[in-house]
């Protein structure tokens, strides 16, 4: 195990590496999408070495890369920083996949975690982080089957037209029932937010006017819920104190 997280860490950190998480595993790519080959395959534990070392952060197009390797971002507008401009597909309360506007250069909660309180800690730990964007992926892999029949209704029961690329039906619904049992792992309160956010790629405000949630409760709340997620994916999670 420690030679082949050597070997990981000396990968990851070059540009274009980049790690998925394939089922129960993560795989290590060194390509610029899902169909590089896999260099090397790692478990849980190795995964959560790497959150320590070097360090992981939300790779543009999912998945994460190192914190210090050196991605230079897909073509972000002039005069606007780390703005991508592009779509998202976003999950309705039936079911229904919308398009709308949306900067690709970073998820919903990837904005949440470069907020920092007024005593300058940061708004969410980085396995609170990585808890999350795990969720995203596979709520993202599921949304791309061809076919879906599942009993969570916040994933759509077909494709709706989404320009991503089909994955098999077995892939689909795989990350569909997983994601199905992440989110059961959260306490029923602060499930509702945890989907909203790492789901269905809302903002913290209109996850909180949706729901009928009080300025900065949402955040307290999807705390909570990536804590739980950290848990249920076996992460060590570090239980900052939240500023209210």
């Amino acid at each position: 195990m420690t030679a082949r997280l050597e070997r990981a860490r000396r990968l990851l950190v070059r540009a274009g590496a980049w790690l998925d998480a394939d089922g129960d595993t993560y795989v290590l790519r060194l390509g610029g999408d899902r169909r590089a080959r896999v260099t090397l395959r790692l478990t849980e534990a190795g995964f959560r070495a790497l959150i320590t070392d070097p360090g992981l952060r939300l790779r543009h197009g999912g998945g994460w890369c190192a914190r210090t390797a050196v991605t230079p971002p897909p073509g972000p507008q002039a005069g606007r920083p780390g703005w991508i401009e592009g779509e998202r597909t976003m999950i309705l309360s039936d079911g229904r996949l919308v398009r709308h506007r949306a900067n690709l250069g970073e998820s919903a909660l990837a904005w949440l975690a470069r907020r920092t309180d007024p005593a300058g800690r940061p708004w969410l730990t980085p396995v609170e982080f990585a808890a999350g964007e795990r969720l995203r992926a596979e709520a993202e892999l599921a949304l791309r089957g061809a076919s879906l029949t599942m009993r969570w209704d916040a994933l759509p029961r077909s494709g709706g037209g989404s320009a991503a690329r089909a994955e098999p039906p077995d892939r689909a619904m795989a990350a569909a029932r997983r994601v199905e049992a992440a989110l059961q792992a959260c306490a029923p309160d602060s499930r509702p937010m945890v989907d909203r956010i790492c789901v269905r790629q809302l903002g913290l405000q209109s996850a909180e006017v949706e729901l009928g949630l009080r300025r900065r409760q949402g955040r307290v709340l999807l705390k909570q819920g990536l804590q739980a997620l950290a848990a249920h994916y076996g992460l060590e999670s570090s239980r900052a104190p939240i500023s209210r």
